[in-house]
């Protein structure tokens, strides 16, 4: 198991994206700072409070969330009332926010995964060369993510449930929402002969993402695994490295900007 996460190229950046990665599981949270307030603290809650046992449905999610919010509510209300004024109305207004995906071990070849908003759960098996997501199409990438607040009710059609079905070849991993839509768009342009449709839908929004795409169809043909998988992997064993990578990434226009994170769990299978 490894995982790293990095905030945006501005020197006194906050982080808003948490990680918390075991043997078992591995939840990634991104905190959305463009709405509320005290979003990286949210974030970080929810992965530290994250259940070891498997949620499989809505209701066990909806209660996990019921059972933690009320304590980070309160302390981040105390410290909002110390600074009063517009802090502390925006906290009473619009409270924090923030994406949750989380994986977990059922057994040694199956995976529960969960997610509430852009943040991905991912299974690559590299003899099949197929990969697996939680997400359903880089058009959803444009849309406002659901969101999860710490003070308002949880709308269940944001809330997405599946099974990874693993062997020996697989890797498991959970990422941010640019890192996603990085993983995502490599993949199905590699396989343009499958995505074709799903590529042009995304491309006729004339959106920031679609963007991406036009450059990424634009690059000579590349190795998915190699290029994408690999690469990644291999920086994530250097902080320096990783910051390298993805700043080529983004210069190259094939990055959104944004805080990055990426957690991958061990399979035993392999090991």
């Amino acid at each position: 198991m490894k995982w790293i996460s990095i905030p945006k190229i501005e020197e006194s950046a906050i982080n808003e994206d948490a990680v918390n990665v075991s043997e078992n599981f591995v939840a990634i949270s991104d905190g959305a700072g463009g709405g509320g307030v005290f979003a990286d603290l949210w974030s970080q809650y929810l992965v530290d409070h994250i259940t070891t046992e498997p949620i499989s449905d809505f209701r066990s999610f909806d209660k996990w969330i019921d059972d933690i919010w009320e304590v980070f509510y309160n302390e981040c209300e105390a410290r909002a009332q110390k600074d009063g004024g517009m802090l502390l109305n925006k906290f009473y207004n619009d409270g924090s926010f923030a994406t949750l995906v989380a994986i977990w071990r059922r057994s040694d070849r199956s995976y529960q995964w969960i997610s509430y908003g852009d943040s991905v759960a991912f299974h690559y098996n590299y003899h099949t060369k197929k990969l697996e997501y939680s997400y359903c199409s880089l058009s959803e990438f444009d849309k406002p993510p659901y969101l999860i607040n710490c003070k308002d009710e949880l709308n269940e059609k944001g809330f997405r449930q599946g099974i990874f079905n693993i062997d020996r070849n697989s890797i498991i991993f959970a990422t941010s929402d640019a890192l996603a839509h990085y993983i995502i768009m490599m993949y199905q342009i590699c396989h343009q002969d499958i995505y074709e449709e799903e590529l042009s839908s995304a491309i006729q929004r004339r959106s920031k993402n679609s963007n991406y795409i036009q450059t990424a169809i634009k690059l000579s043909i590349f190795d998915f695994e190699d290029k994408v998988i690999n690469k990644l992997q291999k920086s994530m064993g250097c902080r320096i490295n990783f910051i390298r990578h993805t700043r080529k990434l983004i210069k190259n226009g094939l990055l959104a900007y944004d805080d990055y994170s990426i957690g991958i769990l061990q399979n035993d299978l392999y090991a």
